[in-house]
């Protein structure tokens, strides 16, 4: 398949343009150089390396690696943070314009105390960890009734986003809905309420019917290439099992989205020489945790594309590489 599509996101309803004659070869994807630079075990200079204590404002919480040894993943403040809790959330107005004090709460994640360390090369138990403090932090924010919604991301590579080379994700919680996350939940509740199914348990259903955008499967959960994908080499990663809020996960289902989440990290490594990318765990704001027709995911979006002209006026996205074959060769095969 290479002619040209306009495809419809379902969980969004935003369209997104493939052109795949102006597509490149997978391999011209490739980061160049970053498969052969080597970090250190440890960086002076870095807040987020064992001894280096001094440079970080707090300690909010500390998980031990398996053998008991020290520790493998630590919370902490951002040091420089897009929102702080001690903002009011009281909104003001200026004739026209409608503005509020930037209330939340900013938090890292250090997901191991090795510099060059990163999940890709971690085993499924340091991945756990990793997920389960992700869960922890997630709850714990979440029993604040002043927070909305709460966003846990990773930014993997200068061109991701991210300023600190150590491995390490965020988490930010906020008092206001956003509002892509306010457009996927309206998608999700119409559909049900039209079908009364769940959009997304709609959708695993036909991709595991339809196989061709499929990388892995278990038990618990289906990663695959979304049919609408945004960008080359798109990843999502959903529970097979209706699951409306991350929450919910169980210790093993978490060992199973560790292992899926790692095996995909995995394999855009392998295929593209470790890019940069941004990786979100899409789950619902407070007023729709208990909601039937919501349904939380992980998407990965690898950083190697660039939003040009058209995109930014139009607002629509468009793809260079076609799903179907992003999957073959995420895959491995005619690669």
């Amino acid at each position: 398949m290479s002619q040209r599509q306009i495809r419809q996101n379902k969980t969004t309803r935003e369209w997104v343009i493939y052109a795949p004659d102006r597509s490149k070869r997978p391999r011209d994807y490739l980061q160049k150089g970053r498969e052969t630079r080597q970090l250190p075990f440890f960086d002076k200079s870095c807040p987020f390396c064992p001894g280096n204590e001094e440079m970080l404002p707090n300690i909010l919480q500390q998980e031990p690696l398996p053998r008991g040894e020290a520790w493998q993943t630590r919370v902490v403040p951002n040091k420089y943070p897009a929102l702080t809790p001690e903002a009011s959330l009281e909104t003001s107005t200026n004739d026209f314009y409608l503005a509020m004090p930037a209330q939340g709460t900013h938090e890292v994640i250090i997901e191991t105390p090795r510099h060059n360390r990163d999940i890709a090369e971690m085993s499924v138990d340091e991945v756990s960890t990793i997920v389960s403090t992700y869960q922890k932090r997630y709850k714990t924010l979440m029993e604040d009734s002043v927070n909305s919604h709460v966003t846990l991301f990773r930014n993997h590579g200068a061109k991701a986003g991210t300023s600190l080379e150590h491995p390490h994700s965020q988490i930010i919680a906020v008092g206001v809905k956003p509002p892509y996350v306010q457009r996927r939940e309206q998608v999700a509740s119409e559909y049900y309420e039209k079908w009364n199914r769940c959009l997304y348990c709609d959708l695993l259903s036909h991709e595991m019917q339809d196989r061709r955008r499929l990388l892995s499967e278990d038990p618990f959960f289906l990663t695959f290439v979304p049919f609408a994908a945004e960008v080359p080499f798109e990843i999502w990663i959903l529970p097979r099992v209706h699951q409306v809020d991350f929450g919910e996960l169980t210790p093993e289902e978490i060992t199973n989205f560790s292992s899926a989440l790692k095996n995909a990290l995995l394999r855009l490594r392998q295929a593209l020489g470790d890019p940069d990318y941004n990786y979100v765990i899409n789950t619902p704001s407070r007023s729709h945790r208990e909601s039937a027709s919501m349904h939380w995911f992980l998407q990965i979006r690898p950083r190697i594309t660039t939003q040009a002209g058209f995109e930014i006026g139009s607002g629509m996205h468009i793809n260079p590489s076609l799903p179907e074959e992003d999957a073959t060769y995420l895959r491995g095969e005619n690669n």
